[in-house]
């Protein structure tokens, strides 16, 4: 059988590990990037990362995340990380709401969100991620400027468009339309944000909640989150605007950066998905271990590709929840390659560059 991961990773990553092997002590930051329902498609790889591998070391790490990254973050910073990731799965997967609702989509995603993260954010997990001796949290928000900052209406259509243009134009431009807030539990050594005005905001225990729904709030799908205490004032929209998958220009840390992720594309913000000459390039990734699943192996999933938000509008739920398990069982396969691969004699050997 075809290796089910692909590992990318840059001239300094490789040095580390062909001399010290898969050491966790190796990794002083992980990278989790927006994408929704893509969790489901690394599921056991998470959990083997997670209560696995990571548990094996007990120095401290820096923990970047935009949208569900910031929520599978938050599981591995819990107290019972192994039990929290898997609520996490299991609820997000287990969304479903009466097609004859007459709520607005806004209110019904935003109580379904609610709901994903009731099912292990207690007050005492809320404490011990914020307080983590070992891991420290930063959970990327974009806060919206001028236009953006409007609630779900044709002024923040017109601003959305606005962005995109001018993102086309060159992606410092961005800025024109968002803030970078991250909302940190301690100082960002992993990362230096020198390419947009980004402000770092003290997580607190009062914040994490709103912290995670902001970094998750897609804008005309939620109806984003309005702070006004601890915080710059305004509507704070999904991380994934300006760090989609992250811009690793700003890497300046010392140490590895570990990026479980949910394909082999490095797309720095939202508005760039469609800009093939935005991806980034292992140059850019020195010091970054990505580890994806292969063509190959997405190719075998029920339609070709991990699960994505856009399935709860192609399929029923009946239909949905078969090919979200699906996904969720065969990732199993990662788990088990990735642990197969770190156990090697030889670092390099399933590496693909």
């Amino acid at each position: 059988m075809t290796f089910p991961l692909t590992v990318m990773l840059g001239d300094e990553a490789k040095f580390y590990l062909q001399r010290d092997g898969w050491q966790p002590e190796l990794f002083a930051a992980l990278v989790g990037a927006s994408g929704g329902a893509k969790l489901l498609g690394i599921a056991h790889l998470d959990k083997f990362l997670f209560s696995e591998f990571l548990a094996k070391s007990h120095h401290p790490m820096e923990l970047y995340g935009s949208s569900i990254g910031s929520w599978r973050h938050a599981a591995l910073a819990s107290p019972d990380p192994s039990q929290a990731l898997e609520q996490l799965q299991n609820r997000y997967l287990s969304q479903t709401w009466d097609r004859n609702d007459k709520r607005s989509r806004e209110e019904i995603v935003d109580g379904l969100c609610n709901w994903v993260l009731d099912g292990f954010l207690t007050d005492e997990t809320i404490e011990h991620i914020v307080h983590h001796p070992r891991f420290r949290t930063h959970i990327m928000t974009a806060r919206g400027i001028g236009l953006n900052g409007r609630a779900n209406d044709w002024l923040l259509a017109l601003g959305l468009v606005t962005s995109a243009a001018t993102n086309l134009l060159h992606r410092k431009m961005l800025e024109l339309g968002f803030q970078r807030i991250v909302f940190s539990s301690g100082p960002s050594a992993a990362f230096n944000f020198r390419d947009f005005d980004t402000l770092h905001v003290p997580l607190s225990g009062s914040l994490l909640r709103s912290a995670l729904l902001a970094s998750g709030s897609i804008p005309f799908l939620m109806g984003g989150i309005t702070l006004h205490q601890e915080t710059p004032p305004g509507r704070y929209w999904d991380g994934g605007i300006i760090d989609y998958h992250f811009d690793f220009k700003n890497q300046t840390g010392p140490g590895l950066v570990l990026y479980p992720h949910f394909n082999q594309h490095i797309i720095p913000g939202w508005f760039d998905k469609n800009l093939p000459w935005r991806r980034q390039s292992t140059e850019v990734l020195s010091r970054t271990v990505v580890i994806a699943p292969s063509e190959n192996y997405l190719a075998q999933l029920p339609g070709g590709k991990i699960p994505d938000r856009k399935d709860f509008n192609r399929y029923d739920n009946n239909e949905r929840l078969e090919i979200w398990n699906a996904a969720v069982e065969r990732s199993q396969l990662l788990a088990e390659a990735f642990s197969e691969m770190i156990s090697h004699h030889n670092p390099m050997a399933f590496v693909a560059n």
